[in-house]
């Protein structure tokens, strides 16, 4: 068996295998990020939520899922149809693409390349253009509207959370994620991770992330004027569902990046607890939590109050950190925190 695995076919088999395993494991996390995101919203607003459909209503994400994919596909009159069919097909496999640089134990990642943080950047920056396809194909001007702000507002903040993770980078000396969270790994447990010496970072990360993935209360592209849907609002059926699913994967694969870069990846917060995947698994919960109460207790920001944010207070206060973590990594200030290449 071992002689086989080392064959071109045994390795095409094992790489396959590896690519199934992940895509299983963020598609099974689909369906219950979407019950918990509606049970958390639930529960603030003191209602039951999902509870009918299967045990304490587990299954009706996968009920909702079925009712969509049975759904007659809609496609507008003048539209054009091969974009627009496209355009949520290239959002969800663009965010599906993402997850194979994410570590989530030592070696456990499909592609460990030394330059994962370019290519989820990368990755992040063409889902751009399944948001654009899919108001241009609708032959609507309120789509098209709407699309047109989503692609500003998903730019505008990923300039932010470019130069926020160019922080981590230079006090990692490396743009691998498994390099990242080793170097967090001290005697410190929790303490030695990167939140404490990236401390205001974290925060501009987190509501980046949540403008960079239309969340609210930055989620105007699917709220326009809370009359049209935005860039999807010709969407139905299967297009509409593949649009959802590829944002919620988007939402996990930011948790899974705030957990790497700031909060040790798959390392135990106390040293005396063995490290491991269900600490990655645990931290990208909880990050998803916050996203989900984000949701659920904050009003929702107007356009040019969420343009000026972002260009204006966060743009200025990353490139002045970028600025100040160089320094200190380069003259050892804070007994070396910023410079674990060292």
């Amino acid at each position: 068996m071992t002689d086989f695995l080392m064959t071109p076919m045994g390795i095409g088999i094992t790489i396959l295998a590896q690519c199934l395993a992940v895509i299983a494991f963020v598609m099974i996390s689909l369906l219950f990020l979407v019950y918990g995101d509606r049970k958390i919203w639930a529960a603030v607003q003191m209602r039951r939520g999902p509870n009918v459909v299967g045990a304490f209503g587990l299954l009706q994400t996968v009920a909702d899922a079925l009712k969509y994919v049975v759904k007659e596909i809609v496609v507008p009159a003048g539209a054009d149809k091969t974009v627009f069919m496209l355009a949520p097909l290239t959002s969800f496999v663009l965010a599906i693409l993402a997850w194979a640089v994410i570590p989530f134990n030592d070696t456990w990642v499909l592609a460990d390349i030394n330059v994962a943080i370019l290519y989820v950047f990368a990755i992040s920056s063409l889902e751009v253009y399944g948001v654009i396809m899919g108001g241009w194909a609708s032959n609507s001007k309120y789509p098209f509207l709407g699309s047109l702000r989503s692609a500003a507002q998903m730019i505008s903040y990923e300039v932010s959370l470019g130069l926020i993770i160019i922080g981590v980078i230079i006090s990692t000396g490396s743009m691998n994620f498994g390099d990242i969270v080793r170097a967090q790994d001290g005697n410190y447990g929790f303490f030695s991770w990167y939140w404490l010496p990236h401390f205001p970072m974290v925060f501009l990360f987190f509501i980046s992330a949540l403008a960079e993935t239309n969340r609210p209360p930055f989620d105007l592209p699917e709220a326009e004027s809370e009359l049209v849907a935005g860039y999807q609002v010709e969407y139905s059926s299967t297009p509409f569902l593949l649009f959802m699913a590829g944002e919620y994967i988007a939402i996990f694969l930011m948790c899974a990046l705030t957990s790497l870069l700031f909060f040790g990846g798959w390392l135990s917060p106390v040293p005396f607890l063995s490290d491991g995947p269900l600490w990655m698994v645990a931290k990208m919960a909880f990050f998803f939590f916050l996203f989900a109460m984000v949701k659920a207790i904050t009003p929702r920001y107007r356009y040019d109050q969420l343009m000026r944010l972002g260009w204006k207070v966060f743009l200025p206060f990353s490139l002045v950190w970028v600025v100040f973590v160089a320094f200190a990594a380069k003259f050892d200030w804070f007994f070396g925190a910023f410079a674990r290449w060292v």
